[in-house]
């Protein structure tokens, strides 16, 4: 998506100038907070390289509920449309690389290149699907289902994520998912 956004605009060269300046890059450390819980969110992440995670507090437990990586656009989309506060906190898990864009610039750049406006629909219908899905296998799997599913369908995951926020998102504890890998 990163590429794909950047490109359509350097293709036009009237407008590259004007919006050029906001792409702001960043690197950061792991454990950095981009969004915290209950703040509003003002920026569009869009990850060259690196981890994210989303996550909540419940009674003093983090719980993860979902993970991004290189090519994807992070944000609370909710917060980020509109205005509320977020109901999550956005964190990276190793050093990353993204590329922040402001709400405003966000807006503009999409009344500019409406073909972008599509693209940012899918992200959310995708968002979307994904939140849905983890709801239903909440439901209806098994933790060890959910772990099988994790190691086909999101292998990036099982390599690059700390067990203890795989725990999380599964919605186990560390222990039961050191007893699932063992079996």
């Amino acid at each position: 998506m990163i590429d794909k956004l950047i490109n359509t605009i350097k293709e036009d060269e009237k407008n590259w100038s004007r919006f050029q300046k906001v792409f702001v890059e960043r690197e950061i450390t792991s454990k950095t907070i981009l969004l915290q819980e209950g703040e509003i969110s003002k920026h569009i992440y869009l990850i060259k390289q690196g981890c994210l995670r989303e996550w909540f507090n419940k009674d003093g437990k983090d719980i993860t509920f979902q993970f991004f990586f290189e090519g994807q656009a992070v944000a609370s989309i909710d917060s980020f449309m509109s205005n509320n506060t977020s109901l999550f906190t956005i964190e990276s898990i190793e050093p990353t690389t993204l590329i922040s864009i402001r709400k405003d610039d966000f807006d503009e750049l999409l009344n500019t290149y409406p073909k972008l406006q599509l693209e940012f629909q899918n992200l959310i219908f995708q968002r979307l699907r994904n939140y849905s899905q983890l709801f239903l296998s909440r439901i209806k799997d098994t933790p060890e289902e959910r772990y099988k599913d994790l190691i086909q369908n999101q292998p990036e995951i099982i390599k690059r994520v700390p067990q203890h926020y795989i725990a999380s998102f599964l919605g186990i504890t560390a222990i039961s998912l050191s007893r699932i890998r063992n079996r």
